[in-house]
């Protein structure tokens, strides 16, 4: 993590790096947390990380469209049931997703995290996924791919695999709470606002251009 810290403190010298017990947190909270900070990956090619402007919180027992709905557990979701901070990965139509697991152990919640604003390490996710432009972050599965998250580290404790989010400052203008996307036939929980975003972000999955903001942050690093 030295050379992560490092690069990350070159850019933002007061950077904090989060523990995994800032997601012990209520998810809900965690999730428009989460938004502004920086998701960072230490790969063999180098540094990539953006800042998070998209998420899903997902609830656990109760939540219809949540892989722990009434408690189910399977080798597939164990990390949900880990402690706070813990990394879940799971595939979806041959994507991988990120989550970070939330709240109290076995309180199986989760982040969904859905997209964001490349900083570091442009030209290696471009390598990565042959996209630019808003194309190459602004979903769940390619993010993953840009920033060269393998399925491989589910069940690692954030900041053990790589992988760290740091508070870098970086505050939404506003945002917004909204249905999560994908989840059809779930009764109350398919139109619960459980989705945030940064208000107009042009990296924002399915967006329209009419809804894109030319500012959305409070002070722009």
């Amino acid at each position: 993590m030295e050379t992560i810290t490092t690069e990350i403190r070159k850019i933002f010298p007061r950077a904090d790096r989060l523990t995994p017990d800032w997601f012990q947190n209520k998810t809900t909270v965690v999730a428009q947390a989460l938004l502004g900070k920086l998701l960072v990956h230490e790969t063999t090619k180098g540094v990539t990380a953006g800042y998070i402007v998209e998420t899903e919180a997902y609830l656990g027992a109760e939540d219809q469209a949540s892989h722990s709905f009434q408690r189910k557990r399977s080798p597939k979701n164990e990390s949900m049931y880990q402690q706070a901070g813990t990394l879940y990965l799971y595939r979806m139509h041959r994507h991988t997703l990120l989550n970070v697991v939330t709240g109290p152990l076995n309180q199986p919640e989760a982040v969904l995290i859905r997209a964001i604003e490349p900083v570091i390490g442009e030209r290696i996710m471009q390598e990565n996924r042959a996209q630019h432009g808003v194309n190459l972050t602004n979903g769940p599965g390619k993010l993953t791919q840009a920033l060269g998250i393998s399925y491989m580290l589910d069940g690692y404790l954030l900041n053990q695999a790589n992988v760290s989010i740091w508070d870098v400052s970086q505050v939404p203008m506003d945002i917004v709470a909204t249905p999560r996307i994908g989840i059809p036939n779930k009764g109350e929980w398919t139109h619960r606002p459980l989705r945030y975003t940064v208000l107009g972000h042009p990296h924002i999955s399915r967006q329209l251009k009419k809804e894109v903001r030319t500012s959305v942050w409070q002070n722009r690093k």
